[in-house]
């Protein structure tokens, strides 16, 4: 008796490999760890009694331009949508505050949602910005200093902040070179 073996298509292999490629090129990366603030002397900002931030002396133009447009928000109420209609507002949202720093620091054209912010720029953490965003919020940190409206204690609205935050569901993204 002689015995006969399926043969694979050769559609099977061809198929396998697009299947593949899709799903890398959905990849994004996923923060995993917690966001932790450690200073470091010339690498993170720092943080002013006043509750501004500083970035390092030697960081590039766009770094200081988004930490100095964030510090003018910087005590700003929590307002949903605050920041999307017009730029310069009286409160922002989560988005409205991000987007705010990274138009200002010349990274981003226009006021954009949490949602948009998970496809901004590259993936990953970036050697001065980092973007953290989901459906339904985002965050940033400059030179290692978190940026947010929320998960903070007190009043609700953009600040920078050094306490952990938790990072599960987010995805990371950092503007190109920065």
């Amino acid at each position: 008796m002689r015995h006969t073996y399926p043969t694979i298509s050769p559609i099977l292999p061809a198929l396998a490999a697009i299947l593949a490629v899709f799903t890398l090129a959905g990849c994004q990366k996923k923060a995993r760890a917690p966001y932790e603030w450690e200073f470091r002397s010339g690498k993170t900002c720092f943080v002013r009694t006043d509750g501004t931030a500083v970035a390092p002396r030697k960081a590039p133009a766009q770094v200081h331009r988004a930490t100095v447009a964030a510090n003018r928000i910087h005590g700003r109420p929590y307002r949903w949508g605050g920041g999307h209609r017009k730029v310069e507002d009286s409160g922002y949202d989560c988005s409205g505050a991000v987007s705010y720093a990274l138009i200002h620091a010349g990274l981003l054209e226009s006021p954009t949602t949490s949602t948009a912010l998970k496809t901004f720029g590259k993936p990953g953490h970036g050697k001065y910005i980092s973007i953290y965003a989901k459906s339904g919020h985002t965050f940033m940190t400059v030179c290692g200093l978190r940026f947010d409206t929320g998960y903070g204690r007190g009043a609700k609205g953009p600040r920078w902040h050094t306490t952990p935050r938790p990072t599960k569901g987010y995805v990371v993204r950092h503007p190109p070179g920065l």
